[in-house]
Formats: structure tokens, sequence, C-alpha cells
């Protein structure tokens, strides 16, 4: 579904990304590993156009995103929940929920979100600074739902959350998964990403450095303790 490849991209002077190759198969989802500061986020933002890479492709279906501005990558289908969820804190929940909607989104009308996020509907007259990180976070997933996108971008969802809510986070990412939707998780540690993904790319330097299955995750702790110092 997503291809990425040669990715280039800088922040001014700054040549973060360096050539980055990595494919997202329709239905999957595929981890970003890597330490802070290695090009992660900025291969998310990249897709999504926040930051139009320098060169390289971004096929979507086949067709080059590459450089297009963030509302029409959103268009086409690709939603991104940024590290820090920013969700607006002086809007309640369902407001937070309803902004983020561009067409309507017969797959998740309001009632099948509040119960796919028990917590949320709880909470749904609370505004977003009410809210705990783990129910932020829950909330920056459901907004992203509700625009009707099938490809989607987490980066870093699980950071500073307790157990016991990664461990609800993990149930909603093999949902939607079940259901099809196809994702890029960026994360800087493998504890959560080997429990939900297909497949792990490791980036250091702007770059690639290596990628295996789930399934050969263990064959490979020794690279992970060089890349990720775990």
């Amino acid at each position: 579904m997503l291809k990425i490849q040669g990715l280039h991209t800088h922040y001014g002077a700054s040549h973060v990304l360096q050539g980055v190759d990595l494919t997202v198969p329709q239905g999957r989802i595929c981890a970003v590993l890597g330490r802070n500061g290695v090009g992660k986020t900025t291969t998310v933002r990249s897709v999504m156009g926040l930051v139009p890479p320098t060169s390289g492709t971004v096929l979507l279906e086949g067709q080059d995103i590459a450089g297009w501005p963030p509302h029409r990558v959103a268009r086409s289908g690709v939603a991104y929940v940024p590290e820090g969820r920013l969700i607006f804190p002086d809007l309640s929940v369902l407001e937070n929920i309803r902004v983020g909607e561009r067409k309507p989104a017969r797959h998740w009308p309001i009632d099948r979100l509040l119960d796919l996020f028990p917590a949320l509907r709880e909470r749904a007259g609370n505004r977003g600074w009410q809210l705990s990180g783990g129910e932020q976070q829950m909330l920056a997933i459901a907004r992203i739902l509700r625009t009707g996108a099938r490809f989607l971008m987490l980066d870093e969802p699980t950071e500073g959350l307790a157990p016991v809510i990664i461990q609800q986070i993990g149930r909603t990412v093999h949902r939607l998964k079940q259901e099809g939707y196809t994702m890029i998780l960026v994360e800087g540690s493998f504890h959560f990403a080997r429990t939900v993904a297909d497949r792990h790319y490791v980036v250091e330097e702007g770059h690639v450095v290596d990628a295996f299955p789930n399934a050969e995750l263990e064959a490979n702790m020794d690279k992970l303790h060089r890349y990720l110092g775990v």
C-alpha cells in the first residue's frame, strides 16, 4: 500500500533523512525503530507532508504523494497521530473527535468509537486538558478514525503511559488491523512494537540499516541491543 524509496529530507542545512527505503503492505503494521534523533519522526512527517522531502518517492497505492501538502495527503486516506497527541485542550472529547471529520465516517460513527474506547464515553463532556495521558492517546486515535483514513501513522503511541493503558492501546491496534487498517508505528523501544507489528525497520543516522519480520525478532536481538541500546 505504501512504498518509500530513496527518501531524503532536510531541516534547513541539516540532512536528516538520507535515503530511507520502507514498504508497508496492505493490512500490515510496520514498526520504525531507533534511538532518538535518528529520523523516525521525520520519516512519518515527510509522508504526511508536514516536512516536504528533498527527493525520493512516497508511493501510496502506486501514486507518488511525496511533496503533497498535508491536507491533500489526508484526503488521500492517510492520518497521523503525532508524538504528544496534540489534542485541543479547551474542546470536549466529542468536539475533539468531530473536529477531525473531513467526510462522513460511516465506518466509525460516534457511538461505535465510544464503544471502542469506553473511557472516552465516560469522559465525553470533559475538556482535553482534563484527560489523562492514556485517555488523550485514545482520543487522538479516535479523532483520526473519524476522518475515514485507512492508512494510519502512530508516533510513540505508548510513551509515558502506564502498562495497563499500553495493553489497551495494543488491543486497539490489533482490532484495527483485523478491520483491514494499514499502519506505521514509530517506536524508540521494541517492547510494545513486538506485540503488534508484522515487520520491523531499524533506522540509524537517517536511513534504514536493517529490517526483519516479527517472527525473526528473537534471532535479531543482538542487533537490536546494538542499534537501540535495549
